[in-house]
């Protein structure tokens, strides 16, 4: 009989003591799976590239402060050959000179939905505009639900707390 094979990241979360602080959910809300694979696979067969979307949901996971989100998306990314350079210069992209017009009207998206503006409307008639130049509509819905996507796993990730890096199923300690 052979035990089940580990990995560097298995190891890490056992050596640092590190525990969800809820169980898995699966089993008390088991449609959300099936609404989480429905979402996804109609933001993955939308226009937008995948790279843009995971881009948009890095620079999510960076603002809400989630290395649960960060980890999975970045590995995600250097899978999809994304340079280190690109996947580092996320956190400060409007400076960077990495990124396209369209993505960075993506990453502005994000920040605009997930960062609160005291003076006005988080996204402004002027982004949307710039969005729409860029985008479609069947775009910028594609980028919506993938915020929204994102955005229904948050608090999973915030109060729940389950295990960076490892694989969905295998991220709850209870």
């Amino acid at each position: 009989m052979s035990t089940p094979a580990t990995t560097d990241t298995d190891t890490a979360a056992e050596q640092d003591g590190i525990e969800s602080r809820l169980p898995d959910p699966t089993h008390l809300f088991p449609e959300l799976a099936k609404l989480s694979g429905a979402v996804r696979g109609g933001i993955r067969n939308g226009p937008v590239p995948q790279t843009v979307i995971s881009l948009m949901q890095l620079r999510g996971a960076q603002i809400v402060g989630s290395t649960y989100h960060a980890l999975p998306l970045t590995e995600s990314l250097r899978k999809a050959g994304e340079t280190e350079k690109r996947i580092t210069a996320v956190a400060t992209w409007q400076d960077a000179p990495y990124f396209t017009d369209a993505e960075r009207v993506a990453l502005e998206l994000v920040e605009a939905v997930l960062n609160p503006n005291p003076f006005g409307e988080r996204v402004s008639d002027e982004l949307f505009a710039k969005a729409s130049a860029l985008y479609d509509d069947e775009a910028i819905w594609t980028l919506t639900m993938a915020i929204g996507h994102f955005c229904l796993f948050v608090p999973v990730a915030l109060i729940g707390k389950p295990i960076p890096g490892r694989p969905i199923g295998k991220n709850y300690s209870k």
